[in-house]
């Protein structure tokens, strides 16, 4: 998969954020946001892929949404798509950066959680009150997953210039 060979995680961080602002959930908001500053050759349909794992997962209060649009991410890019056993290299590469962010984003989102149920509990999801948290948790996953994807592909962030 071609992709933008330079790219600014803060300004990815910021896209998601946005998205989320202009009316996406949290994983589609990352989604997008890594498919338009990687200038992904994807169709927008891997976004549509997301939309069901929000608010932990069909608002089932699973784990965060912006998490599994993080991951989603990740095996778009570095996932497999032949079925190799459970060796094949891809799989395993795959497996170890999604540990990475999961135990990333559960040591720095300030809850030691990835749970959508417990990082929200404090908040009355009916009347929004989440939602900053929940931008602020889309960015801070979107600008990982950057990371992660500048770091594996040999790419350039722009922020570091």
């Amino acid at each position: 998969m071609n992709v933008k060979h330079e790219v600014s995680v803060a300004k990815v961080r910021k896209d998601a954020e946005d998205n989320f602002r202009n009316g996406f959930f949290c994983c589609e908001a990352l989604m997008a946001a890594i498919c338009d500053n990687f200038e992904l050759d994807v169709p927008r349909e891997v976004i549509a892929m997301s939309s069901g794992m929000a608010v932990g997962a069909g608002r089932s209060g699973c784990m965060c949404g912006a998490l599994n649009g993080g991951i989603m991410a990740l095996g778009m890019l570095f996932g497999r798509t032949e079925p190799n056993g459970p060796k094949d290299p891809k799989v395993v590469k795959c497996m170890e950066l999604t540990n990475e962010l999961h135990s990333w984003f559960k040591e720095n989102n300030g809850k030691n959680s990835v749970c959508c149920r417990v990082l929200t509990r404090e908040f009355d999801m009916g009347k929004g009150e989440h939602k900053q948290q929940c931008i602020y948790f889309t960015g801070l996953c979107a600008g990982k997953v950057a990371e992660i994807i500048v770091r594996e592909m040999g790419l350039v962030n722009t922020d570091n210039q």
